[in-house]
């Protein structure tokens, strides 16, 4: 993702095809970038995570493929990526037999689900994302979805506030 901070305004101001671009770091659904996009101009960061939760409770099961695309596997943040090797830095230093569990919970999870395990890891230790891992794990494919969708909702959160110079 970018590292440069952008105001609201600034945001507002963009062209459509500059804004496409720098939703899409913040959320691979070009479903989710229209959708917030299209509730601009965003008066203020409230606004602007309101157009986020409405964007992500409009997205299909599609939309949501899209959407998880964009992310690494919880235990391999994508090298050479920033925004994901913040995101996992909970798992950084941690013993390697809690990787290789970590690998062997995503391996049933991705053969159960058909997707990557998606959790807001930020602020999270590798044990911490390994425990939810197992407890959502028995979930049936409909309630899964929509933890899913609540966890983007708070990674998008958190990317769009860093987005525009928050935390």
């Amino acid at each position: 993702m970018t590292n440069h901070p952008h105001t609201l305004d600034a945001l507002a101001a963009a062209d459509a095809a500059e804004l496409q671009e720098i939703l899409l770091e913040v959320c691979s659904s070009p479903r989710w970038a229209a959708v917030v996009a299209k509730a601009r101009p965003w008066s203020d960061r409230e606004s602007l995570l309101a157009a986020n939760a409405a964007a992500m409770a409009s997205l299909t099961a599609d939309d949501l493929r899209d959407a998880m695309a964009g992310h690494a596997r919880i235990g391999k943040p994508k090298a050479g990526d920033a925004t994901s090797e913040r995101e996992q830095a909970g798992i950084q230093g941690v013993d390697q037999a809690v990787l290789d569990e970590l690998h062997q919970a995503n391996a049933a999870y991705e053969a159960k689900f058909g997707h990557v395990f998606l959790i807001c890891a930020t602020g999270r230790t590798a044990v911490g994302m390994l425990t939810a891992l197992r407890e959502r794990h028995p979930n049936d494919a409909a309630t899964e979805a929509e933890i899913v969708r609540e966890e983007l909702r708070k990674i998008n959160d958190i990317r769009l506030d860093r987005l525009i110079g928050g935390s």
